[in-house]
Parts: structure tokens; C-alpha cells; sequence
């Protein structure tokens, strides 16, 4: 089995446990609001519908995780619905750094995260674009750790915090200090990270 499915079946599984306890300390109401938590994923396509190499990656991945999360926060009161917005070459090339980017519930991945947003050379991109030089595309930088494809686990990691905020929201939910008093606690959203500009 691939290694992120593993890693993100434990991970969410940790979480309904940990939600469920919340929820029933703090009411069971909170079932009865459904709420949405929408993953949000852009990228550069070109004229005929393709797109980079690192970018088609993190397409699976964006979709692994989203049939994950799906499943996994349907008890709780959650729907996930799955966003994939294509850039044309021309909004592509006024900011490089916007492709192969991910928000969950309206905040970028790598501010759930505490990610560092920094860039490499993408060898499939200047074609994809139209370019004669070297593009350098969007990465994430996160313990130690640089990412070009985004994987599932990440993605999945970053929903959890999102979720957080939505179970919190809810009315008669956990609020954020019940949250931080229990085993809930130390999930709350990492400081913003501006991302690095575009050369």
C-alpha cells in the first residue's frame, strides 16, 4: 500500500478519535451543523490541456487526499468538496508562484502547515508555458524537508488543522480554549508564511 494512503488512514483515524472525544465533551450538537471544508488546488495548463510534470503529481495527490478526507470526516458532520482551478500562460507567467498552490478552508496550505514557500527549476514548465529560459516553480520547504509534488499526507495533515477551525466554529462546538485544555490541543493553525516573490 502507498505509503501516504498509511500515513494519512493513521493520521485521520487519530483525529476522529480525538474529535469524537471533544464532541462529546463539549455536545452532540455539533454533528447536526454540517459544515464544508473545501480544498482549493491551482496549477498551469496550457492550450491542449496538459500541464507540468510536478504538477500532474500533485494532481493525484490533491485526489488522494480529497477521497481520503471525504470518507474519514463524513461521521463527524464534514463534507469535503474538491476545487481544481487551471491558470492559462498568460495569468501563469504574471506570477509563477500561484501554480501547483493548495488552500483549505481559504487559507494556503503552507500557512496550516508553518511551511516555508521557496522555488526550483521545473523542467517541464517552459514548455508547458511557452518560455525560452528556465522557469523556477513553486515548492514548500518543511522540516528540512523541500517538496515539489505536494503529497497526500501533507495535504491531509493540513485538512486536520482545517477541521479544527470548523469543529470549532460550530455552534455549541469546542471552543478554542476547550480545544488547547484537552488531548485536542497543539492542533491550532501555524503563523503565516508570506511567500517568497516572483522573479
Amino acid at each position: 500500500m502507498n505509503k501516504s494512503l498509511i500515513i494519512g488512514g493513521v493520521v485521520v483515524l487519530a483525529f476522529i478519535v480525538s474529535a469524537g472525544w471533544c464532541l462529546g465533551r463539549c455536545g452532540p450538537q455539533v454533528l447536526n451543523n454540517a459544515k464544508t471544508l473545501t480544498i482549493k488546488w491551482q496549477r498551469l495548463v496550457d492550450d491542449s490541456g496538459g500541464t507540468c510534470e510536478r504538477c500532474g503529481l500533485t494532481q493525484k495527490e490533491v485526489q488522494k487526499a480529497f477521497h481520503i478526507l471525504k470518507q474519514s470526516f463524513a461521521p463527524l458532520g464534514i463534507q469535503v468538496a474538491l476545487q481544481e482551478r487551471p491558470l492559462d500562460r498568460t495569468t501563469f507567467v504574471q506570477d509563477i508562484s500561484q501554480s501547483n498552490r493548495i488552500w483549505l478552508g481559504g487559507r494556503p496550505l503552507e500557512e496550516w502547515l508553518g511551511a516555508e514557500v521557496s522555488e526550483s527549476v521545473c523542467g517541464s514548465c517552459p514548455t508547458q508555458a511557452g518560455c525560452a529560459d528556465d522557469v523556477e516553480c513553486r515548492t514548500i520547504k518543511l522540516a528540512g524537508q523541500t517538496y515539489e509534488t505536494i503529497p497526500a499526507d501533507l495535504i491531509i495533515r493540513a485538512a486536520l488543522l482545517a477541521a479544527f477551525d470548523l469543529l470549532s466554529d460550530a455552534p455549541n462546538g469546542p471552543s478554542p480554549q476547550d480545544i488547547s485544555s484537552t488531548s485536542c490541543g497543539g492542533c491550532g493553525p501555524k503563523p503565516a508564511v508570506t511567500p517568497q516573490g516572483c522573479n
